[in-house]
């Protein structure tokens, strides 16, 4: 009787084919030969196989000239790899992955044809993101032996690899293939099966709602992906990284997606079919959402829709001074920016000694910046001078703008501008920080709303590039153009938005930390290994769970219910597992608790 695949250890995977040499099946085949592994590489079209030994010689070349191979080396994977255009090629394999287009009756002939063909404990792995590890597996003579295999582009460079087990994997299969990943200097991840798994699972909902505010105009296309890159450290922008995917590509993965979870926020956005049928699927046919050199470049070009960089800028009001009411970290890092800037600062606190110390710490990190070299001596004590603290905001009369950062709570803010509209002169432009209320809320509580308009700036404000220019329906024409302005003069990238909750950044992060928090929640995957798969196969700077510890459960809280009042959506509704743990006083680094235990501050 024949020993079950499950019970008895597999020996290590030397020989391994791979169907489908595009991009991904040549980058794993690769890794694979770099790492001692005899590679098989199949595919139908004898051009592609040509092109896949072309782009396998080229790559370990490239290794060879900054000194990552030797020759010999190069020379010793190079001869590992073999191609063919037929199956029975993989007769010998001891795993076999399949990375051929994203569709079940491609994958299914292949892993019918294959079970005639390999020895009974191969393992058959699928490259999936998109489909149903499960249904393929179950079309297989040998559904135990079946389980996805996801790589991430490219191959060779990105450290994750997602394992998906099925019901029907055998444990030793699962091993056999996760010493693999550790063996070709991979950090494996175990999912189970649900499309998308974890990585795609949350960018690919981040990818749909960007395309979707792009399709509504709410912000163009350069200022969405800038505001993703600057305002949370983001590789690339979201639309380029659609383009960089593929557009057709991108539809597939949530279309399986909506089909599983039924959730509006993996619907594809229509403009998503629209770039497809149209064939503009990104850079692959040199056009997407941006326009490229050519077919397969990745460098952009100007098209119609590329803001002209010789416009000559809108008139706006002169700005000498500038009043900073506050005196919380925002405030403070605001007053530095400007400060540092050369502009004149009034920091306005409630109280005489809250101002002092706030224009305190404002020197203690001034002093850091200069013991850093990043800063003069003599610049950070000037900038410090520049600052005048206050315990009064009738000291605002003379400012040319007045920027409000004081508690994120809508009725404290419309009596702050309220005082503001009496308090400083006729033209003065008032600013609001707020990053999740209305900012035209703000700008009724005074007689002169064509004066108001939101400057978003993140945290720590001294450091970071991105400051979201919030206008309302009623905002003056030069009112934004002055502000734009002070933008530029403080070494800032603005982007323009409108007044809706969220703006771009936290209305494309927030739902996309949300979904993290489910992904526990429904014990799908752990804090770690989510944290894991998003740094190593999306290149985050911070996990989801990192990063909601650091902003604050509270505060992300708060915002996650600010963005389902304002859209009306489900999938916008905040995870009970959040909301459980704010009401539970874990709110993070701050208490020293909240989805993981920090040192207490």
């Amino acid at each position: 009787m024949a020993t079950p695949l499950s019970d008895t250890p597999l020996s290590p995977l030397q020989t391994v084919a791979v169907v489908g040499l595009g991009t991904m099946g040549t980058g794993i085949a690769e890794v694979l030969a770099r790492a001692g592994r005899d590679v098989v590489g199949i595919d139908v079209s004898e051009t592609q196989a040509a092109k896949c030994v072309a782009a396998l010689e080229s790559a370990t070349a490239r290794a060879v000239a900054r000194g990552r191979l030797t020759e010999r080396e190069r020379a010793d994977a190079l001869a590992r790899v073999r191609t063919a255009t037929d199956l029975r090629a993989a007769a010998d394999a001891d795993l076999v992955i399949e990375v051929a287009p994203e569709s079940y009756e491609i994958k299914q002939q292949i892993f019918r044809e294959l079970d005639g063909i390999v020895r009974p404990r191969t393992i058959l792995a699928t490259g999936t993101n998109a489909l149903s590890v499960t249904r393929l597996a179950a079309d297989s003579a040998r559904p135990e032996r079946v389980l996805g295999l996801h790589f991430f582009n490219p191959a060779p460079a990105m450290k994750l690899v997602e394992i998906v087990s099925s019901v029907l994997t055998a444990p030793a299969a699962v091993t056999a293939v996760t010493d693999l990943a550790l063996d070709l200097g991979k950090e494996p991840v175990p999912v189970g099966d649900r499309p998308g798994f974890v990585a795609d699972g949350l960018l690919f909902g981040y990818l749909n709602r960007a395309a979707a505010m792009y399709e509504a105009r709410y912000a163009s296309r350069e200022d969405i992906d800038a505001a993703m890159r600057l305002g949370c450290g983001l590789p690339m922008g979201p639309l380029a990284l659609l383009d960089l995917i593929g557009i057709d590509t991108a539809r597939t993965v949530l279309e399986a997606m909506y089909a599983a979870s039924r959730d509006r926020l993996h619907a594809p956005a229509p403009i998503l079919g629209q770039l497809g049928a149209a064939g503009l699927t990104g850079r692959k046919a040199g056009r997407g959402f941006y326009t490229y050199e050519a077919p397969g470049s990745g460098t952009v070009v100007p098209d119609a829709l590329t803001p002209p960089k010789d416009a000559a800028p809108a008139p706006g009001r002169p700005v000498r001074s500038v009043g900073v009411a506050g005196s919380g970290t925002m405030a403070r890092g605001i007053a530095e920016v400007f400060a540092r800037a050369g502009y004149e600062v009034v920091l306005a606190a409630r109280g005489a000694e809250k101002a002092a110390a706030a224009k305190a710490r404002i020197g203690a990190s001034l002093a850091r910046s200069a013991d850093r070299g990043r800063l003069a001596a003599g610049a950070a004590a000037q900038a410090l001078d520049r600052i005048t603290p206050t315990g009064t905001y009738d000291d605002l009369a003379g400012v040319d703008l007045a920027v409000e950062a004081v508690a994120e709570d809508l009725e404290v803010k419309r009596q702050l501008f309220a005082t503001l509209d009496k308090v400083c002169r006729p033209g003065a432009v008032l600013a609001t920080t707020t990053s999740s209320l209305p900012v035209v809320a703000c700008a009724r509580a005074t007689s002169r709303p064509q004066d108001v308009i939101g400057m978003h700036f993140f945290n720590p404000a001294p450091a970071m590039k991105l400051v979201e220019v919030v206008r309302t329906v009623l905002t003056a024409d030069d009112v934004h153009a002055t502000v734009r302005a002070v933008c530029d003069g403080i070494g800032k990238h603005a982007v323009d938005c409108g007044d809706r909750a969220g703006f771009i950044v936290n209305a494309l992060l927030f739902p996309y930390l949300n979904n993290a928090i489910k992904m526990v929640q429904e014990h799908y995957a752990s804090l770690d290994d989510i944290d894991a798969a998003m740094k190593l196969g999306g290149g985050y700077p911070m996990g989801p769970f990192e990063l909601l510890d650091v902003v604050g459960l509270d505060v992300s809280l708060a915002i996650e219910k600010a963005l389902h009042r304002e859209f009306r959506d489900p999938g916008l509704a905040p995870a009970p597992l959040l909301e459980h743990l704010v009401a539970a006083g874990c709110l993070g680094r701050k208490t020293g608790r909240g989805f993981r235990e920090h040192a207490k501050r």
